[in-house]
């Protein structure tokens, strides 16, 4: 637990890190995307190859899986790229809170489901349990509670509705790599970060609850 816990803990200073960075240097933030563009395009593409092995009659449906993750792909960049342009040179608060959020929410259901255990979620992540759920929305409530209390314009009721919505969003993205890996037989997406897989299970949460964050608090502010 220790291990990778720390390993966890590791992997979120470098995302904090790399936020601020891609918050103050347009270079950094295009850079980062085209990355993580390309490496999860790489990654899904993989992972649904699998899938369909040798499967002829699935390549219509093969096709269609991989034009509708390449669009959503997409517009996870586009729509990074248009928050950061409408906020310049302002900090993006709402990129900070969306990303804090992604990331307590996986720290805290590692640590509480590690800690308390209990029943199993499902069977497509034996991992996960309901006590790792309910840790994941208590770090996350946590912190929109400390979020809003430092800024003053941040209505409370609304800020810990948009965290519990985006931590249930992180964690359905979570469930729903852990279904696709688990139907490729893979223990990772890739081997892109020693120690930690692939680009996809660091950030498989965030990449399903960042866009929708970001268009949720738009929405209410």
């Amino acid at each position: 637990m220790t291990k990778e816990l720390y390993l966890r803990i590791f992997t979120s200073l470098i995302l904090i890190t790399l936020l601020i960075l891609m918050i103050n240097y347009s270079i950094i933030l295009i850079s980062t995307l085209i990355l993580i563009f390309v490496s999860s395009w790489l990654e899904f593409n993989n992972i649904i190859n699998r899938i369909y092995k040798r499967k002829s009659k699935f390549n219509l449906l093969k096709f269609l899986f991989k034009f509708l993750i390449l669009t959503y792909l997409s517009f996870f960049t586009l729509v990074i790229i248009d928050e950061f342009i409408d906020n310049q040179p302002n900090i993006n608060w709402n990129l900070i809170f969306v990303i804090s959020v992604c990331i307590l929410s996986d720290v805290g259901g590692y640590i509480f489901g590690k800690t308390f255990k209990g029943k199993k979620i499902t069977k497509i992540s034996p991992n996960k349990t309901y006590s790792g759920m309910f840790g994941s929305f208590f770090l996350s409530i946590i912190f929109a509670l400390s979020y809003s209390f430092s800024l003053s314009f941040a209505d409370v009721s609304s800020i810990v509705f948009l965290s519990i919505l985006i931590s249930f969003i992180c964690q359905l993205g979570d469930l729903f790599i852990s279904l696709l890996k688990r139907k490729a037989k893979l223990k990772d997406t890739g081997n892109i970060l020693p120690g930690h897989g692939g680009i996809l299970d660091r950030i498989d949460g965030i990449i399903f609850a960042l866009p929708f964050g970001i268009i949720l608090i738009n929405y209410y502010y």
